[in-house]
């Protein structure tokens, strides 16, 4: 059997995270930050950093759209109690160029960033916005063809989804949206049915090549042939632009790995889209519907989900939270996020953890806000990540095999049995059981792991909760070991 290594992947929020570097003299940029920051990193196992929003942006556009009645504005007091204007400053993901933000740092320091991280065994992720760059962006002026221009009556119809960058040229082009949602006003929208706006998005990718080990791709399904043609459809019609024979990922995958192989590709992508991104040549995708499983609850949804196939389930980017999600601690709660934590990380596929998640914070912070409130360490929540990152970071977890394993009833009348997420991992002569009772109430199953090899009794070491059981082989087989887990309690054991 093929071998895969499951990578775990930590996400930084770099405007908001450089000003724990401040001084009194100055703000923070890339080459504050300290070597044992990134040592600290991984030594806890990571094998990626993503540090999202290092890209330019147009300030020119907060005064202009953050501010706006709605749920974005709204959600600036509500994340950030003494929230002041000058905290706004503007979305990471409405990028003018890809050039590094002056605020951040140059050029030069996101390469010594990614020197430093690959001589620990890291790799540097930065974002790729595809689906648009800002409604200012200095492209508009210097490269206008590779964006989705409208014949001029557009903004008049609908002034929301259509704009004018310039009133004295008149030129009407698209926001950047998604066909589910109003538009983002503060972007402009690429055209993937221009054959040289797509060769301008392969040559960007070309460029960060030499800056990062890969990219985390926003909203990548938005490119899709099907997607953008639905989505542009009256206005592709009225300027004449029709469909591409080939996918946009397609190509732009294959001509970036001809030249840097190891390059990875991180989809966010949603709409059960994920396979067929993972076949135009994304590394990984975000299984998003995972996370909404683990937060409705519905055990038999998430064992069922986990019966994909394995080559899915190897590219799958699996998470409690992101930026986009609201906070874990929030979300689930303390205890169940713990469970679902244990669930996220033991499985196939690469980890995925957010910074300020381990400490248990509990505020979404919207992207727009450069600065972050004041929470309190929740000691309980950040004991348990140490721990848990400890019991993954090893070859078991990260190189081993995975396999699901079937819960049978304790006894006759047993209902709980189902309660009881169980799988297993065998590396070399490593064996690992894990079992997650994802509900409310105390549950018990019996389950047959692997003992192979074993005779007599063995010994099954719960390295969770440290403590040791002795088990008959005989019992492993048939009727299976017992087990009895209180709500949203888990064994992780090693036998």
């Amino acid at each position: 059997m093929k071998m895969t290594t499951n990578h775990h992947l930590y996400q930084i929020n770099t405007r908001v995270f450089l000003r724990r570097f401040d001084t009194e003299n100055r703000k923070a940029r890339l080459d504050d930050i300290p070597r044992s920051y990134w040592e600290h990193l991984a030594e806890k196992g990571f094998d990626y950093i993503w540090l999202m929003g290092i890209w330019k942006i147009c300030e020119s556009t907060i005064e202009k759209y953050c501010f706006k009645e709605g749920a974005t504005r709204d959600s600036f007091s509500e994340a950030l109690k003494d929230f002041r204007r000058e905290d706004v400053i503007g979305s990471p993901f409405a990028v003018d160029r890809y050039e590094v933000s002056p605020t951040i740092g140059t050029e030069e320091s996101v390469r010594n960033v990614r020197s430093v991280l690959n001589d620990l065994g890291m790799k540097l992720i930065l974002d790729f916005v595809p689906n648009h760059f800002s409604a200012d962006s200095s492209l508009i002026q210097t490269d206008p063809y590779i964006f989705l221009e409208a014949v001029s009556d557009a903004f008049i119809r609908d002034p929301h989804t259509f704009y004018r960058p310039s009133e004295n040229d008149g030129r009407t082009f698209a926001h950047g949206r998604d066909p589910f949602f109003p538009a983002w006003e503060d972007t402009v929208q690429v055209n993937y049915f221009n054959p040289d706006a797509r060769e301008f998005m392969v040559n960007t990718l070309m460029y960060l090549t030499g800056l990062c080990d890969g990219v985390r791709c926003d909203v990548a399904m938005l490119l899709l042939n099907d997607v953008f043609g639905n989505t542009w459809k009256e206005v592709l019609s009225e300027t004449g632009f029709e469909r591409p024979e080939e996918e946009f990922w397609k190509a732009a995958v294959e001509s970036v790995k001809k030249v840097t192989p190891g390059f990875i590709f991180i989809g966010e992508v949603y709409w059960d889209k994920e396979w067929e991104l993972q076949q135009l040549g994304l590394d990984y995708t975000y299984d998003k519907r995972l996370t909404d499983r683990l937060k409705a609850g519905n055990v038999k949804e998430i064992r069922d989900h986990l019966l994909a196939e394995t080559d899915f389930q190897n590219k799958s980017v699996r998470f409690v939270e992101n930026h986009d999600e609201e906070r874990a601690a929030a979300a689930f709660g303390e205890e169940r996020s713990e469970a679902a934590a244990i669930i996220i990380s033991t499985l196939q596929g690469m980890r995925f953890y957010h910074d300020g998640q381990f400490e248990g914070k509990k505020i979404r912070l919207p992207v727009q806000l450069g600065r972050e409130p004041v929470e309190p360490l929740n000691k309980g929540l950040s004991d348990f990540y140490e721990q848990l990152l400890r019991i993954i970071n090893t070859p078991v977890f990260k190189k081993g095999e995975w396999s699901l394993l079937q819960t049978h009833p304790a006894w006759e009348r047993d209902v709980t049995y189902p309660n009881i997420l169980a799988w297993a991992w065998k590396y070399e002569s490593e064996k690992r059981l894990v079992l997650v009772n994802y509900s409310d109430a105390i549950s018990t199953c019996r389950v047959n792991p692997d003992v192979d090899g074993y005779s007599g009794q063995f010994e099954l070491v719960d390295l969770l909760n440290n403590q040791t059981y002795t088990r008959s082989v005989e019992e492993a087989r048939h009727p299976g070991i017992y087990i009895e887990l209180k709500s949203y309690k888990s064994h992780i054991f090693a036998y």
